[in-house]
């Protein structure tokens, strides 16, 4: 592991687990922090009548995942503090082996060359708020395999999985934040 990657912290899970509304919170108190890949893909797919749509190309769709993750893992080496990933390079490999689908070599190449902070969080299935929308399709069933997944990836990979707690926003932004060892505004 770098030194650059030492700040570079992963959340991680499955669909609708509340990832992205926790990185929203740490982005509000003063954290850097990426876009999600797959939503941001679905979104500009959608918009170009494109072929990426995971639903339609799931091959495609991961290759450009990977690209996005790239991209963010090289601009967030340009970021002086921590940054907060909403998934990474290796959930890529998760969702391939989800699907069933072989992972090029290439990508466990960028598995072991994009590294991150060794411990990374990782949010349960919850039942109580999980939503599907236009670009969240998966079933609450889907979304607990995709837990599973990332699990399998992470670990394979090396990493320490700390399971966020099933908790209110603010609970979720301290755990985080005391567990990564950052200081922030008002934490």
């Amino acid at each position: 592991m770098s030194k650059a990657s030492e700040r570079l912290f992963v959340v991680t899970g499955g669909p609708g687990s509340g990832k992205s509304t926790l990185l929203d919170a740490l982005e509000r108190v003063g954290f850097a922090r990426t876009a999600e890949a797959g939503r941001g893909i679905i979104q500009d797919q959608a918009a170009i009548n494109g072929q990426g749509l995971p639903w339609q190309n799931p091959q495609l769709y991961a290759e450009m995942m990977l690209s996005w993750e790239m991209r963010s893992y090289h601009l967030a080496l340009n970021h002086r503090g921590p940054v907060f990933f909403d998934r990474s390079v290796l959930d890529v490999i998760g969702y391939l082996r989800l699907l069933g689908l072989p992972v090029p070599s290439y990508m466990q190449q960028a598995a072991q060359s994009f590294t991150y902070h060794r411990r990374v969080f990782i949010a349960p299935p919850w039942p109580e708020i999980f939503e599907q929308d236009s670009e969240r399709k998966q079933t609450f069933d889907e979304a607990e395999r995709t837990y599973q997944a990332m699990v399998d990836a992470y670990t394979e990979y090396g990493y320490e999985l700390l399971p966020l707690p099933l908790a209110s926003i603010q609970e979720r932004l301290r755990f985080i934040i005391k567990q990564a060892g950052v200081k922030s505004r008002g934490y």
